[in-house]
């Protein structure tokens, strides 16, 4: 669930406390449950929880532990453990925590659980707004978000391209975008060549979903999203457990979406398109083959390396697309490198731009909107790694496993010219374990951070 209850007379108060300000809060809850803290030995620490009994055997209160107010935070979204640690009731916060915003976010992120084969759960714990926040934007985020993790956490029989598609399509139509879709050998023929070539060995036919939705004379802002809906890693075959989370590999469509969706939602001022193409890299007699070159749809002879590195080839027929119109503002999510992992872990999305006035934009928002990125350098030597032998690029290089998420992006980088900024996000999409605001499972990542800065920048006219 993504929204607020309403108030109520029997709605239990949460206390937020921290090392500072214990003794205060002790005046406030009373002797009685003050003395019985102690006894549980709850301690004023980040994330600690205690719950704090009435006279009648019912629950008088709550008391969670937060960072100091001139301490780093760990986990600003720390209050979302809330949403599943509590009984089922209605709660209040007594006290402001240090990001009321933030901390009612995460209670309603923290709620969320894929269902499509599970009954629903008995109701769980419930959340009056805090006063001052706003309360239909963060509960249109909290549903945007819940969107993109059902579609990163449907399974690859039940989400195939004709699914993914019809999700894009389905969004698009929901707020009157222009939309069309191009399957299939009409790929060819609309010149999309990588994207045929990395799909035509599945049994679900390769295709590009492009909508476009906003004023005409609005400054342009185009999203494109990695959509694999499932990788086996083609004639490259990966081993069983490298496919065991490839369902995911369409994250990057998924985070797009997302993002599509709250852009409409707010009614910003800006011409958005978004282009997902959308494929299955499978293995049959039509996959393409190591070795193999490939002429994209800018016209660079692309050498097949490893069938494995598919997630670029796909986005760099779309991003060829999208720089044709030289938007204001180019982003793509892809779900593209281990290496990326390798360097950040889950929680951290890498991201690379040219732009240094982007690059910090971006991290300003993310720091804010506690969305974790992290830029990396589009290390120009590395261009090297990615020459071609007989063509023009290599979609795996040479770097023998060195800088493969910086490798990855420069060879996107190839294909974006036009556009007056560009940033690409190598995302991971996924909690391997649980966290405060989430279950372990599919996770947007960046999109938060970016309509943060998109608000700020094409504000509702």
């Amino acid at each position: 669930m993504s929204h607020f209850a309403p108030m109520t007379s029997d709605a239990t108060p949460i206390w937020f406390v921290n090392a500072t300000d214990w003794d205060n809060v002790k005046g406030s809850i009373g002797e009685v449950a003050a003395v019985f803290a102690d006894h549980c030995g709850f301690a004023p620490k980040a994330g600690r929880l205690q719950l704090l009994p009435a006279a009648d055997g019912g629950l008088a209160g709550v008391l969670f532990g937060v960072d100091c107010p001139d301490a780093t935070m760990r986990d600003p979204l720390a209050a979302g453990k809330l949403a599943t640690a509590l009984p089922r009731g209605v709660y209040f916060f007594a006290n402001p925590p240090p990001d009321p915003g933030l901390a009612a976010l995460a209670f309603l992120l923290g709620r969320y659980s894929y269902l499509r084969f599970k009954p629903e759960p008995e109701p769980g714990p419930n959340l009056v707004a805090p006063a001052g926040v706003d309360v239909g934007r963060i509960e249109r985020i909290a549903a945007a978000i819940a969107f993109g993790r059902d579609l990163i956490n449907a399974p690859a029989n039940m989400l195939g391209p004709h699914e993914l598609e019809q999700a894009a399509v389905k969004l698009a139509e929901g707020f009157d975008a222009s939309v069309r879709m191009v399957r299939g050998d009409e790929l060819i023929a609309g010149n999309f060549p990588l994207v045929h070539a990395v799909g035509r060995a599945a049994a679900e036919a390769p295709r590009i979903v492009d909508f476009v939705w906003g004023r005409e004379s609005a400054p342009r802002v185009t999203l494109v999203g990695k959509g694999v809906t499932f990788d086996s890693g083609g004639l490259d075959i990966k081993p069983a457990s490298g496919m065991e989370l490839m369902k995911k590999d369409m994250g990057g469509a998924a985070t797009a979406l997302a993002l599509a969706r709250l852009v409409m939602e707010a009614s910003l001022d800006l011409r958005l398109r978004v282009i997902v193409p959308i494929v299955e890299n499978a293995v049959s007699a039509a996959a393409m083959r190591p070795g193999d070159v490939i002429v994209s749809r800018k016209g660079l002879a692309v050498e097949i390396g490893n069938t494995d590195a598919e997630g670029r080839l796909i986005l760099a027929d779309a991003l060829a697309l999208a720089d044709e119109d030289a938007p204001e503002l180019l982003v793509d999510f892809a779900t593209l490198t281990g290496a990326a992992r390798v360097a950040l872990g889950p929680d951290l999305a890498p991201f690379y731009t040219d732009d240094d006035g982007l690059a910090g934009a971006i991290a300003d928002r993310a720091a804010k909107a506690a969305d974790p990125v992290w830029r990396m350098p589009l290390w120009r030597p590395y261009d090297a790694m990615i020459e071609g032998t007989i063509g023009d690029v290599s979609n795996s290089g040479t770097g023998a496993g060195m800088a493969g998420s910086i490798a990855a992006a420069l060879f996107l980088r190839r294909f974006v010219e036009k556009a007056k900024a560009w940033a690409h996000f190598d995302i991971y999409a996924w909690n391997p374990k649980p966290r405060a605001h989430a279950p372990a499972g599919g996770e947007i990542q960046a999109a938060r951070a970016l309509f943060d800065l998109l608000c700020e920048r094409h504000p509702k006219r």
